[in-house]
């Protein structure tokens, strides 16, 4: 007696799989300039650690003597591997099999890898090209009925948004159920003119009048600047690395802390160029991006949301190797004011930071909350209180560095007042209700009226007030805690680091990501 038989039988079945949609299919995909979803998944794991679940899933058709004849696979697979050496659960659609369709899948594959994920409390990656397993009106044909709207195992998606970091890279069209799928994930990624991402395709537009393509629907140039995306690739390699970087910052799900990386940065390097990284004119703009670059440790700051919300800058970063969430505002862009774009893409940050106990540093020049006809039809103050509101709502240790300017409501929310400020200014400090160079025309509009040479008084009346908005006026009084050499700060954020990283916490936060 032997098996062998049954495991011929086996093995056949998981050479047609591997074949996906078939020679040629797979040629039209690699025609189109995309990888298919099993060189995609070679890239994104660990050589040899995928263990695929569900391969023998998908459509068969017999002989009359009952032996298979053919056999298709279904468009998703998925299974445990491994991302530099950590375990992980990887996805990926097969547009191979028509374009992802709703049609050729079995949804218990999908909603299986979701609930894996989450109840083994491993990150999930997904890699999405089609519908995702979104809807075709092929189905209507082939069940012949309809049906109310659901989502099978969506209330897993939900969960793993509190649970376990879950990544999407979009890597061709992404529609529908698919375009949910992307978004509903703490970090995603679009290849530039290679994914699109929209609600319903070309075809279905037209039909409401909008004759448009693919790329001038949802190309990246529209969901990268609009927020829907983290981040835009330039290839698929790109992408796939992207993830990688991403979840190396990241505990492999809330019930962990963030793994300490490698200790290769003297902690206590000093830059000389911070002495002069900020202009003496309170006009001139200065690079924020290069100050992170200089106070964390080297090549490590990975950014997100970088074509969004653009005055805010947010991104992973290592101190002494410690993972943190770096906030900062961008003078480039409105001065760095906060934006109804820039307050949403800082609450996402914050639940972000919150819901995988990754201590905050904000590098603070806020002039506030912008203003003006644009800024009021934005909802400006509504999204910027829910920023405010998710700063004072942050339990993760917290650190400030005042570069320049924090004023009004929105300077406000350089941190927590109710909780011990871990602070730090630099003598560019400039902080107030508002700017002096703006305030003094509505706080002495009567005087400036009555004079006879209002341009003469109002000069006069800046020059006292310059005399005493020296950040050391302030911290006569301790209204800020400490001035610090500019070249200091990258020991004071490392000290700060490894203070926080005993006080992190594990378990659910209060209040995880929304997409």
């Amino acid at each position: 007696m032997s098996w062998d038989k049954e495991l011929e039988e086996l093995n056949r079945r998981r050479d047609m799989a591997d074949k996906m949609g078939g020679t040629e299919k797979v040629e039209r995909q690699r025609s189109w300039g995309k990888l298919n979803v099993r060189e995609r998944m070679e890239l994104l794991i660990d050589k040899d650690s995928f263990r695929e679940i569900g391969k023998l899933a998908g459509r068969a058709s017999y002989n009359e003597d009952g032996s298979l004849k053919d056999f298709m696979a279904a468009n998703f697979i998925f299974g445990r591997a491994n991302i530099n050496e950590r375990p992980v659960v990887a996805t990926g659609d097969d547009f191979t099999v028509r374009g992802g369709a709703a049609d050729a899948a079995i949804w218990q594959k999908m909603v299986a890898a979701e609930q894996m994920a989450n109840e083994l409390r491993l990150p999930l990656i997904r890699m999405i090209d089609g519908t995702g397993g979104g809807g075709s009106v092929k189905t209507l044909s082939s069940s012949a009925r309809t049906y109310v709207p659901f989502v099978p195992g969506w209330e897993w998606v939900v969960q793993n948004l509190a649970t376990v970091p879950v990544i999407a890279l979009a890597l061709g069209p992404v529609a529908g159920l698919g375009a949910a799928r992307l978004v509903t994930s703490h970090f995603s990624v679009m290849v530039k003119e290679l994914s699109q991402v929209f609600v319903a395709g070309p075809p279905v537009v037209k039909r409401l009048g909008e004759d448009v393509d693919k790329e001038g629907l949802g190309g990246s140039h529209i969901h990268g600047p609009n927020g829907v995306v983290d981040a835009v690739a330039t290839s698929e390699e790109e992408a796939i690395e992207l993830a990688r970087k991403f979840l190396s910052y990241l505990p492999s799900s809330v019930d962990e802390l963030p793994p300490r990386g490698p200790v290769e940065d003297d902690p206590t390097r000093e830059e000389e160029w911070l002495l002069k990284a900020v202009p003496k004119d309170r006009r001139k703009v200065y690079k924020m991006r290069r100050i992170i670059e200089n106070v964390v440790d080297k090549d490590s700051f990975f950014e997100m949301g970088k074509v969004w919300g653009r005055s805010a800058i947010t991104g992973f970063a290592r101190l002494d190797g410690w993972p943190v969430a770096v906030l900062a505002n961008d003078p480039y862009h409105y001065g760095g004011g906060w934006t109804a774009d820039a307050s949403q893409k800082i609450v996402r940050f914050m639940d972000l930071a919150e819901t995988f106990h990754l201590p905050v540093v904000h590098l603070v020049d806020n002039p506030g909350f912008v203003i003006g006809t644009e800024g009021e039809q934005a909802g400006t103050i509504r999204h910027g209180s829910r920023a405010m509101a998710a700063v004072y709502q942050a339990s993760v240790p917290w650190c400030t560095v005042l570069i320049r300017k924090a004023f009004g409501v929105a300077g406000a929310a350089n941190s927590n007042h109710s909780r011990f400020s871990y602070r730090f200014a630099w003598p560019s400090g400039d902080w107030g209700s508002l700017p002096v160079e703006g305030g003094i025309e509505a706080a002495y509009k009567s005087e400036l009226a009555a004079s006879d040479d209002p341009e003469a008084l109002r000069l006069q009346i800046e020059a006292s007030m310059n005399a005493v908005r020296s950040p050391f006026r302030t911290a006569e009084s301790f209204l800020v805690e400490d001035i610090i050499d500019p070249r200091k700060t990258r020991s004071l954020l490392c000290e700060f680091a490894e203070l926080a990283a005993p006080l992190r916490k594990t378990g659910p936060s209060g209040f995880p990501l929304r997409p």
